[in-house]
């Protein structure tokens, strides 16, 4: 595994690391690591089919076919 050293980094910027790898119940180095992680690993992508049933509750009293008129007709 690398090892990062960074020089010059601004004391005020320190110390927020230093906070938030304390809210979060971790090192410094652990918090340097999940920020880059979030930031610089690109996403999975993700299969329709495990979209299944999400946002059901938001279309539960939703008649599909009249919403898709409803729709159509509002592209004129």
């Amino acid at each position: 595994m690398a090892t990062l050293n960074i020089k010059g980094l601004p004391d005020r910027l320190y110390d927020r690391l230093r906070e938030r790898a304390r809210a979060n119940h971790r090192s410094i180095a652990q918090e340097v690591t999940h920020i880059l992680t979030h930031v610089l690993e690109e996403p999975e992508p993700v299969s329709l089919l495990e979209l299944q049933g999400l946002g059901k509750e938001v279309w539960a009293e939703t008649d599909a076919a009249e919403h898709v008129a409803k729709e159509r007709d509002s592209w004129d």
